[in-house]
């Protein structure tokens, strides 16, 4: 992971907002062939009183599954707004331009689950998903039993313990007041309003 420390996020609460608004993770792992894999899912955060914890599920018959049941060490990675910086947008533009982009590394071990632990987290899962409409067709209480019973066979939960947690929240942090805002202002213009709002978030 990109190593400077100006651009690491320090502030418990703001990395458990970021990884709730960007679940969608990738996560990969090795399997017992040294080969490596990888997957895309989404992720509930936990902070529990003994750590954070992110949980989904994966179908089983894959090879990310399989690589993770031989080698349960795996490595998340989590990404939000992210976007081309021109220096041709700084008060001093004879430099090389760069890119900004927010993301959090979590390492640790996947532990299985399935059975009624499993039905737990996908009533909470779908419900979530759902903004909490209970009347929603497609939340797991509201599922036929013929659907459930023929797909869940096929999935199995996860869960990992965040054992080691980085971050990287390049936004420009280097950079002059009057760089800085025009930086803002150009990401807007150019429609990337989500990596300007977090900009704009750091202004003191």
């Amino acid at each position: 992971m990109y190593n400077v420390p100006i651009y690491k996020e320090t502030d418990q609460q703001v990395i458990f907002d970021f990884l709730k608004e960007y679940p969608f993770a990738f996560i990969t792992g090795v399997g017992s062939d040294g080969r490596p894999v990888a997957t895309q899912i989404p992720f509930l955060v936990e902070d529990r009183d003994d750590g954070l914890y992110v949980v989904g599920h994966v179908m089983k018959n894959t090879d990310h599954c399989k690589a993770f049941k031989e080698n349960p060490d795996v490595l998340i990675v989590f990404s939000g707004p992210q976007g081309y910086v021109s220096a041709s947008w700084c008060a001093n533009p004879h430099k090389g331009s760069t890119w900004n982009y927010m993301s959090v590394h979590i390492k640790g071990k996947v532990h299985f689950f399935e059975g009624e632990k499993l039905v737990t987290f996908m009533k909470r899962f779908t419900l979530i998903h759902e903004e909490g409409n209970t009347n929603s067709p497609t939340i797991y209480d509201n599922l036929s039993n013929d659907y459930t019973e023929k797909w869940m066979p096929h999935i199995v939960g996860i869960e990992i313990k965040a054992d080691k947690l980085d971050t990287v929240f390049k936004l420009s942090q280097g950079l002059d007041k009057e760089s800085y805002a025009n930086v803002i202002t150009q990401l807007e213009q150019r429609g990337n309003t989500k990596l300007a709002f977090e900009m704009k978030k750091r202004i003191k």
